[in-house]
This record gives C-alpha cells, sequence and structure tokens, in this order.
C-alpha cells in the first residue's frame, strides 16, 4: 500500500496577505486560485514536492459548519489558536533572516534543539503557528 500527504489546510483570513507571505517571502508556488459560493481557497507548494500542497482556506470553510462555529473559528485564528505546519529547510537560518527581513512575526530565533534539528518559529499573517526545522548532521 502506498500512502502519501497530498494536501493540508491552513486558515487565513485574507489570502492577498497570504499570499504574499507564502509565495513571495517563502517561495511557494501557487498551483490554483478558486473563488465559489463567496469563499477563496488558494493552494500553493514547494517546488521540491509537486505532489504536496497546502490549501488556503477562509476559517470555518466547511459546508456544514454553522455560522456560530464559522465565527468561533475566526476567533480561535484571530487568536493564533489553529494549528499551524512544520516545514523542513535545508538552511534554517537563511530561511530565518529571509522572513524576518519581510516583517515575519517571530516567535523562535534559530536554535539547536535536543532532538536533532535546528529550528525557527513565526507566525503567518493569519496568526498561524508555522516552524521550520533544519536536521543536524550526527556528531
Amino acid at each position: 500500500m502506498d500512502v502519501k500527504l497530498a494536501q493540508c489546510f491552513i486558515a487565513v483570513d485574507d489570502h492577498d496577505k497570504a499570499l504574499a507571505f507564502y509565495r513571495d517571502v517563502l517561495g511557494l508556488e501557487v498551483h490554483n486560485d478558486v473563488e465559489f459560493e463567496g469563499m477563496r481557497w488558494v493552494t500553493v507548494g514547494s517546488p521540491q514536492q509537486p505532489g504536496v500542497e497546502i490549501v488556503l482556506e477562509p476559517p470555518g470553510a466547511n459546508p456544514d459548519a454553522s455560522p456560530a462555529d464559522r465565527q468561533a473559528m475566526a476567533e480561535l485564528l484571530a487568536k493564533g489558536m489553529l494549528r499551524g505546519v512544520i516545514f523542513s529547510t535545508t538552511d534554517c537560518d537563511a530561511l530565518y533572516a529571509r522572513v524576518r527581513e519581510h516583517g515575519g512575526d517571530v516567535i523562535q530565533e534559530p536554535t539547536d534543539q535536543h532532538w536533532g534539528v535546528r529550528d525557527c518559529a513565526f507566525r503567518d499573517p493569519a496568526g498561524n503557528l508555522l516552524r521550520f526545522t533544519e536536521r543536524r548532521a550526527a556528531e
């Protein structure tokens, strides 16, 4: 059996700000930009992983979500309480410098972790926590 990740979802409250971050700062490619029933979905992905997409969607985009559920999701997003994504990189320090240079909301500067990675963390324009890890060579 062959199981691979195809898509993951990140809630965003402003697609244009999200695109400026994910495309222009992180260098992800836009695969799709669709509007439907008053909502917008944008898919982005790394050129190094063409089969994996991140769907940037409105909070509470599930068509079965009640207006109260959508409001609750929007409030959690505004507080930065929704789960984010962990990316891998070959150069944590360079990525950190690039995101910081573009005004990224720094949560953690590059740090060597005892489990064998160097990582840093930011919040995207919607408040989602994003971590960036670089595997360290075994000593």
